[in-house]
């Protein structure tokens, strides 16, 4: 069989043939006179195994590892992992459409709201509108739960949801404000040293504690550079003296 021919059999194209010679799935059948190769039965029938272990989702890699004399594992050992592989991608996938079932039954669902259900609720509940300070806060928050995993996402929510309870979102609208007025501010402004009271003051222990535990594994001085890139020179002040303030009380 030319390989025109083979391909029509198995079902594959041309490319197809070629590119698994080149991977090493499919030996090089011997050629003609004229240069071309000459296919027989048993290339056909490595083919169409190989295309039937593609089509169960091995990646060639694993595909050539099982059909080599010297494989290490089983074809069932291999399935198995494949199975397994695949339940979890379905789990995925079944949590994932149960998030955008919840997404569509919103009137009008929000950017915020793609996050998890747990830091959507969050997000929800602190105070939203045109300060800088906020959305800030609210983009950390977001970019923090996408990172993280289940039960890390959960922990998190718990963390700052103290900050959505009755009179909380109040007392931060206060608090942004005031980090808003100090957009044009110099550092040495009066006015910076009454901010890091107001906030030491408003944070709930519990995330006071955890900020200083992600500061002192993160390193201070790179949390400071990346916070001058997005904030004004008195606001990141008022956060350098804030975390001061904190660990002298702690």
């Amino acid at each position: 069989m030319r390989i025109g021919e083979i391909a029509a059999l198995v079902g594959v194209s041309t490319r197809t043939v070629r590119h698994y010679h080149r991977m090493g799935l499919l030996p090089e059948p011997p050629r003609r006179g004229n240069g071309y190769r000459e296919y027989r039965l048993r290339d056909a029938v490595t083919l169409a195994r190989v295309r039937r272990l593609a089509e169960l989702g091995l990646s060639l890699e694993e595909v050539r590892n099982t059909l080599a004399a010297d494989r290490g594992r089983s074809l069932r050992e291999v399935l198995s992992e494949l199975d397994a592989d695949l339940a979890r991608q379905q789990a995925e996938l079944t949590a994932r459409r149960r998030r955008l079932a919840a997404l569509l039954e919103e009137a009008d669902p929000h950017p915020d709201s793609v996050v998890s259900p747990e830091m959507a609720s969050v997000l929800r509940g602190l105070p939203a509108g045109a300060s800088g300070t906020a959305v800030l806060d609210r983009e950390m928050l977001a970019l923090m739960d996408t990172g993280l995993g289940d039960a890390e996402r959960a922990a998190l929510a718990e963390l700052f949801r103290p900050l959505t309870e009755s009179g909380a979102p109040a007392g931060a609208r206060d608090i942004y404000k005031m980090l808003d007025d100090l957009a044009d501010a110099e550092p040495d402004d009066p006015r910076v040293a009454v901010v890091v009271d107001r906030i030491a003051d408003y944070l709930p222990k519990e995330m006071v504690s955890a900020m200083l535990r992600h500061l002192d594994a993160a390193g201070d001085r790179n949390w400071w550079e990346e916070l001058s890139h997005e904030l004004a020179p008195a606001q990141v002040e008022t956060f350098r003296r804030l975390v001061t303030v904190l660990r002298e009380r702690r």
